[in-house]
């Protein structure tokens, strides 16, 4: 079975080329139909929901994240028939172990898949993949990817480029660590950059699986638009960014 063989048509060819117009437009889309939920609160300050509040196991909500899942995955992946509260065998798991079925990558390779990557994104369920594959692609250790690695300290993000940072055990990764090999991590795009004179500035960003949702944030930046300053110390302290990863496509 081809990779792409469960992909549409319209993506898999694709009918028209990738541009960080459309990424944005399809982060955005999958945001309205979340509810359009907001959260720049510091992480881990908001109550735990409840395993009948979490949307991610909502009616509705649950199937759109097995089709990230579906969609994102390579065919023929057990990762690709997990919903947001089913394993492979469609047998729902309980609400604490969702961390095994974290989606935030499933959503990023939903987005880009839909958007008409095709061949030239790494579609994973872990963030390390694609983040590993930019490192090497600005070590031009490898070539033809559509993400590069860029510096926090800089490159100021574009519209439809990721923001990625390390979790867990690998909270205090650095770019300079990079390729790291799989661990845990978080990437949301970037939908929108500062507005001029705006004070501070920041960057809107969405991410997948955050608060079990499709949610947006807002990211402080330099004033020319960087997550660090020139001494390369991250300005917002909640998520200590290791990475940009920079799309190869234009705006339109």
């Amino acid at each position: 079975m081809a990779p792409d063989a469960h992909v549409p048509p319209f993506a898999r060819v694709p009918y028209q080329p990738i541009t960080r117009r459309t990424i944005v437009a399809i982060a955005l889309r999958e945001w309205r139909l979340w509810g359009e939920p907001v959260d720049d609160a510091p992480p881990g300050t908001l109550p735990p929901q409840a395993p009948d509040q979490m949307p991610e196991r909502m009616p509705g909500l649950w199937q759109r994240v097995g089709e990230y899942w579906w969609l994102g995955m390579n065919a023929g992946t057990p990762e690709s028939r997990w919903t947001g509260k089913h394993d492979a065998a469609g047998k729902v798991f309980p609400a604490p172990v969702n961390g095994t079925y974290a989606w935030s990558a499933a959503f990023v390779s939903y987005v880009m898949r839909i958007a008409g990557a095709g061949s030239r994104f790494p579609y994973s369920d872990a963030h390390a993949t694609y983040i590993d594959i930019a490192k090497e692609m600005a070590e031009h250790r490898a070539h033809g990817w559509l993400v590069v690695a860029e510096r926090p300290d800089a490159y100021a993000p574009r519209r439809g480029d990721l923001i990625c940072l390390g979790r867990d055990r690998a909270a205090g990764i650095t770019y300079d660590q990079l390729p790291a090999g799989r661990f845990p991590a978080h990437c949301d795009f970037v939908v929108a950059t500062p507005q001029p004179g705006a004070n501070p500035p920041d960057i809107t960003v969405i991410g997948g699986n955050v608060d079990n949702a499709v949610t947006m944030k807002h990211v402080p930046v330099t004033a020319d638009g960087r997550l660090a300053g020139p001494d390369g110390v991250v300005l917002d302290t909640r998520y200590p960014w290791m990475v940009v990863l920079r799309v190869r496509a234009p705006w339109r």
